[in-house]
C-alpha cells in the first residue's frame, strides 16, 4: 500500500509506504554476558547500561534496544560496539533505513499494546516484526531522523541545565 501525503512545503507529492518492522529492521537477541571478562564494551539491559565487558554482540552496527521482558516500552539507541543481555532485543536497521528515523518510530509505538504476557511485560521478535509502520524515502528519513535526533539532544541539554 502506498500513501500519497501532500506537503505544503514541497513541490512534489511525497510517497510513504506502509511496511512491517520486519522490512525495516533485523531484530536480534541479546545473550548472557557472565562468561565474559571485564573490558571496554558496554553491556545494556532493559534499564540501560549495566557494566562493561571484553566482547561485543555488535562491533560496527548501531541499533535500537527494546525490552523482551520488563521495560518493553522504553526503546533506546545503542552505539556500537555493545553487548545486550538476554532480556533486551537489539534492532539493526536494514539497508535503506536511517537509524535516527527508525528510532523515532520506535519511540512512538505503544509497545504496551503488544504485550504478550500475563505477568511481567513481554515482547517477541514475531510481534515486533508484525508491527505496521509507514516510511518515506531514505532521503526523507535522514531529514526527519536528524530533526528528531537534534531535538532529543536539545531537550537533554535543557534538562541538564535545570
Amino acid at each position: 500500500m502506498i500513501l500519497n501525503l501532500p506537503s505544503q512545503n514541497l513541490r512534489n507529492t511525497n510517497t510513504w509506504e506502509q511496511r512491517k518492522f520486519s522490512d525495516v529492521v533485523d531484530v536480534r537477541s541479546g545473550r548472557d554476558y557472565k562468561h565474559l571478562n571485564e573490558g571496554n564494551v558496554p553491556v545494556y539491559g532493559t534499564g540501560g547500561y549495566m557494566l562493561s565487558v571484553d566482547e561485543a554482540l555488535s562491533y560496527d552496527e548501531d541499533a535500537i534496544g527494546i525490552g523482551r521482558k520488563g521495560t518493553i516500552d522504553k526503546p533506546y539507541l545503542l552505539k556500537a560496539p555493545f553487548w545486550t543481555v538476554d532480556t533486551l532485543f537489539y534492532a539493526v536497521p536494514n539497508k535503506g533505513f536511517n537509524l535516527d528515523f527508525v528510532n523515532s518510530i520506535f519511540q512512538r509505538v505503544n509497545w504496551k499494546k503488544y504485550d504478550e504476557s500475563t505477568g511481567v511485560p513481554s515482547l517477541s521478535k514475531t510481534v515486533i516484526n508484525k508491527v505496521p509502520v509507514i516510511v518515506p524515502s531514505e532521503d526523507e528519513q535522514v531529514k526527519i531522523g536528524t530533526f528528531f535526533a537534534n531535538l532529543d539532544h536539545l531537550i537533554t541539554l535543557h534538562q541538564r541545565e535545570s
